[in-house]
């Protein structure tokens, strides 16, 4: 059962197993959330019998309903469940801290020699197989989300409002959330079966100021210090985090306009760099963010600007996923009863596939073409800026991860090799 404290048999799981088993599963957890999400449950059910199969999935099933990565905050969750809020916040940290401190090693060695015709040759193969991995996500989204013909209405409207309408994203998730919401307001609660009570109301309160202080704390001291970069860094980075519903790829070019655009922090090649490292990595894809922070911090004010910002990145990111954890935990066997919120789910998950879906005409078309243009009418490339090395890497790519079906990780390294040869026969 899941309550307000862990039951006293998960309290005889130590913590040094706990360490243990969450430190491998940050180590490994390659291939994104379904691959992360298939290792905890090979680890946690099937090899410790740790959680029984319908509390896991559970347990899923909320974290699904949150912004932000439903991996990592699975991993919490069942930290949470078997060691209360130390369990929670060892699980937690060990599936984020292997990832980030590559992507802190990636982004400050990108900071330093990523302009070096070698390299750039090489992120030329890797953009090509980011391509296809976007596409991949699309594919696989898809054949869950899209059941009935209203999923497919909500995903093509949320396309048509992002590409053509350039709507902002929190806007469209929002819309058909409540759309969602208000389609499923007749069904039946679902009956409540051995539920066990919530903890006192002032307990969860409790609990949730202490977060959200935690959360604002940094941003404060930065505003208050007078740091109008990583005070910056710091909002922009704490409203993403609330929006993130759908996984990284969902938020990404939400996230590349306002870096790009708004704040002029990257380029958008850059910005394709960014993902592309960040695929290369254990942990959740949003660990793109800390890349993002780090390298605006180094093009602003250096190294030590650069650590500041992609610190101030990963808490303001990562944070929240605590928060919303540990405040709801107690609750989940009575939120997952509720229809609207079965109904808010549905209906985000089939936008969000109209939003990756512009997600990979966006990118394809800033890798396929040099010039790309911002009309009323979506973006539109200057055809004759077609690159044909571009063009024959990225159908390599789809070749190998969707007709082949190889890992992505081993069809990452071959795009990189394949586009430092490209430099060599140029």
């Amino acid at each position: 059962m899941i309550g307000p404290r862990p039951v006293a048999r998960e309290m005889a799981v130590p913590m040094s197993e706990l360490f243990r088993v969450f430190g491998r599963i940050g180590l490994f957890s390659f291939g994104g959330p379904a691959a992360q999400i298939s290792l905890m449950h090979e680890e946690l059910v099937d090899k410790r019998n740790w959680l029984e199969e319908q509390q896991f999935l559970g347990a899923l099933s909320f974290c699904m309903l949150l912004p932000g990565p439903e991996a990592m905050q699975l991993a919490t969750f069942a930290g949470w469940r078997l060691r209360g809020i130390a369990g929670g916040l060892l699980a937690g940290l060990l599936f984020v801290i292997p990832g980030a401190l590559l992507i802190l090693a990636l982004a400050m060695g990108y900071a330093a020699y990523g302009e070096v015709p070698l390299v750039q040759a090489v992120f030329t193969g890797i953009k090509a197989a980011v391509v296809a991995i976007v596409l991949q996500a699309l594919l696989k989204l898809s054949r869950k989300a899209l059941v009935g013909w209203d999923a497919w209405v909500l995903a093509g409207l949320a396309f048509v409002a992002m590409f053509v309408l350039n709507m902002p994203f929190p806007l469209v998730i929002a819309t058909a959330a409540a759309w969602g919401a208000l389609r499923a307001a007749h069904s039946h609660i679902d009956p409540l079966t051995d539920t066990p009570s919530p903890p006192a109301l002032t307990r969860t309160i409790l609990v949730a100021l202490v977060w959200m202080a935690l959360w604002a704390a940094p941003v404060a001291l930065a505003w208050m210090a007078g740091a109008s970069f990583l005070t910056d860094i710091g909002l922009f980075f704490s409203q993403l985090a609330v929006v993130t519903f759908g996984g990284a790829y969902a938020v990404l070019a939400y996230m590349t306009q306002a870096v790009v655009e708004t704040h002029g922090w990257l380029s958008t090649q850059q910005m394709i760099d960014a993902l592309g490292l960040a695929e290369t990595t254990p942990g959740p894809l949003i660990l793109v963010t800390e890349f993002v922070g780090v390298l605006a911090g180094s093009l602003v004010g250096g190294t030590g600007l650069a650590l500041l910002a992609g610190a101030l990145t990963l808490w303001v990111t990562f944070v929240p996923c605590f928060l919303w954890i540990f405040t709801a935990a107690p609750y989940v066997d009575a939120l997952l009863r509720r229809p609207r919120l079965k109904g808010a789910l549905r209906a985000i998950s089939a936008a969000v596939v109209g939003v990756i879906l512009n997600l990979s005409i966006w990118f394809a078309l800033h890798v396929l073409f040099g010039r790309v243009h911002t009309t009323a009418f979506g973006a539109v490339p200057e055809w004759g800026t077609l690159s044909w090395i571009s063009l024959t890497l990225t159908a390599v790519s789809v070749v190998l991860l969707l007709v082949m079906r190889l890992p992505m990780i081993p069809v990452l390294a071959v795009m990189a090799g394949f586009g430092a040869f490209t430099s060599v026969l140029s």
